[in-house]
């Protein structure tokens, strides 16, 4: 959808990098957190410089974890929670981020530029005793589906119909049983088509939307809910899949 936008607005020279964020995580490049998920976001936010420094001046919510400790230190952080880092040092945020990913946390970025880009960009600051106890509990955003009720649905087709938005190319490779499927740059242009196609299906009936990991599911869903299917909803969660094999991994 945003290549699509992107073509629209006038862009001629467009390309897409069809495995996405997933696949540039795992090769071991750096994400960078946005604005709203930092300030907001449902995550463990990590500072990563000395605990003097951080009682000077830190970003709200984040909880100290000196880089020099952080090895025994990261023991504390759930293993499926999303961490976001910092510190004054990119390399030592670099050296952080390799650290976390090779013990198994999937969902790390960092603050751009860290403290000193936090600070250039007019973030908010705050001083005082520093935090270090990790406090985070998984909490759905609005129109997520529970893994739970999206493997019940896939049980029992009448329960909601499941939506896959990835590309053909993804979804060549395979593809869950019984889902339906289209593109996400063709869900808006065809989607009241593509729908009437479905026996049965009307705006109330609940539509379980999926990708690869939730990223592109969550704008189709807001897609859905803007044009009146008011009970639709994302998963969000990693979905790989070989033939009629696939594997939800929150």
């Amino acid at each position: 959808m945003s290549a699509g936008q992107a073509v629209q607005a006038g862009y001629k020279n467009v390309k897409v990098y069809l495995d996405g964020e997933p696949a540039w995580s795992k090769a071991g490049y750096a994400t960078y957190a946005g604005y709203g998920f930092i300030c907001q976001g449902n995550n463990v936010l990590v500072d990563l410089r000395s605990a003097e420094k951080a009682a000077k001046a830190r970003i709200p919510r984040s909880v100290s974890m000196p880089f020099a400790d952080l090895e025994y230190a990261m023991e504390e952080i759930p293993i499926k929670a999303p961490v976001v880092l910092f510190s004054d040092s990119n390399e030592e945020m670099l050296a952080a981020l390799k650290m976390f990913k090779e013990e198994g946390y999937k969902k790390v970025a960092l603050v751009e530029d860290g403290y000193h880009g936090w600070k250039r960009l007019g973030g908010k600051l705050i001083k005082g005793p520093v935090v270090t106890e990790v406090s985070w509990k998984r909490i759905l955003a609005p129109g997520e589906v529970k893994i739970s009720d999206f493997e019940a649905a896939l049980e029992d087709p009448s329960k909601a119909v499941i939506l896959d938005v990835r590309t053909n190319e993804e979804v060549a490779v395979g593809k869950l049983k019984g889902s339906k499927h289209i593109p996400l740059d063709q869900l808006c242009s065809r989607m009241d088509e593509f729908f009437a196609t479905i026996d049965g299906l009307t705006k109330e009936q609940n539509i379980y939307v999926h990708c690869t990991t939730g990223a592109r599911a969550e704008m189709a869903y807001k897609e859905l809910i803007k044009n009146g299917y008011k009970n639709a909803k994302f998963l969000m969660a990693e979905v790989s899949c070989e033939l009629n094999d696939c594997d939800i991994e929150e």
